[in-house]
């Protein structure tokens, strides 16, 4: 894996980490159950993708 995609790959893992975070801040102001709910799952998918990032990062670090 050149640097380049090296730099892609923790790009992608700062952005979907602030999709996260704007997530978890947003949803102390939501009283819609239907939006709390929809808010929850995507702070799950989000978080997900990460740990998908993050171990494929890992695998192609160690070899």
């Amino acid at each position: 894996m050149t640097q380049k995609e090296l730099l892609y790959f923790e790009d992608a893992i700062g952005h979907v980490s602030n999709i996260i975070k704007i997530l978890e801040e947003s949803i102390k102001n939501v009283s819609d159950d239907e939006i709390l709910s929809f808010m929850e799952e995507e702070i799950n998918c989000q978080s997900t993708l990460k740990e998908t990032l993050m171990t494929k990062l890992k695998e192609k670090a160690n070899g």
